[in-house]
């Protein structure tokens, strides 16, 4: 696996990813967290707005699209799929 999936605060990235991945971790497990602050602590790393709201736009699809999938009981992919895809949107994107 790849440090970046093992532990983003640790894993060999540009400051400006790791501080965008913590950002999205509280707006993702702590919401009641999120504030100006941890928006100002990326923006000072050197991520843009538009990159946070780019950033926030593909989290809230995403948490939105898992918390209907737990409620619905959709089937998702096997554990085995989630790496493979994160190491694939890491190094391609959504393009």
């Amino acid at each position: 696996m790849t440090p970046i999936l093992n532990d983003y605060r640790t894993a060999p990235i540009d400051e400006k990813l790791r501080a965008m991945l913590g950002l999205l971790e509280i707006f993702t497990l702590q919401p009641d967290q999120l504030g100006p602050s941890g928006v100002r602590r990326v923006l000072d790393a050197g991520a843009t707005r538009e990159a946070i709201r780019d950033a926030f736009y593909v989290a809230f699809l995403f948490n939105t699209y898992d918390r209907l999938a737990d409620t619905l009981g959709w089937e998702l992919p096997d554990e085995s799929y989630y790496p493979k895809a994160g190491r694939r949107l890491f190094t391609k994107g959504y393009a």
